[in-house]
């Protein structure tokens, strides 16, 4: 079940949802619109190995924009840290941005009841779009969970700022 925006504000108040800082006016019917930070990740190579630690740049956007090249991939991160021990967050573009041809995620929309920290947002463009630090990017969304909940304890929890993958770390040496 999801949760209304009145029911959001209502978690929040209770501290069973955390969003820091919390806009009200972000709240919307059912989800909360949450923010880019102000700088980009960009990989290196043209070929990641998801065996080895990828090489990464960390790019600041400017108060004027940052031009995102069409088709290329950038990491950025919510502006909010984000999350609850009580409730299944997802996420997706704010309408108004994905009519701009933006994906805020390619594929993992989904998170963990436990995890608290800022979002890495997989950024791929349709085509070449300026986007500013602070916009409103995207929106998310808390579910009620069915059955006994496992809170996260994962490699990626208290993120801060664009996180690149960790995927290496799922791999042993034999």
């Amino acid at each position: 079940m999801i949760l209304t925006g009145k029911q959001i504000l209502s978690e929040v108040a209770l501290r069973r949802i955390t969003i820091d800082p919390f806009l009200p006016e972000n709240v919307n019917p059912n989800s909360y619109n949450f923010r880019i930070g102000p700088s980009l990740r960009v990989y290196r190579d043209r070929i990641i190995d998801p065996r080895t630690r990828p090489a990464t740049d960390l790019v600041a956007m400017p108060e004027s924009g940052f031009v995102l090249e069409a088709h290329r991939l950038y990491l950025a991160s919510t502006v909010e840290v984000m999350g609850s021990d009580y409730y299944a967050p997802t996420f997706a573009a704010r309408s108004s941005v994905a009519r701009l041809g933006l994906f805020i995620n390619l594929s993992a929309s989904l998170g963990d009841i436990g995890y608290l920290g800022q979002w890495t947002l997989q950024l791929f463009p349709a085509t070449n779009l300026r986007i500013y630090p602070g916009m409103e990017i995207g929106q998310i969304m808390w579910w009620k969970p069915l059955g006994e909940v496992d809170l996260y304890h994962g490699k990626y929890q208290g993120s801060s700022g664009p996180c690149a993958t960790r995927i290496h770390h799922d791999f042993t040496i034999g």
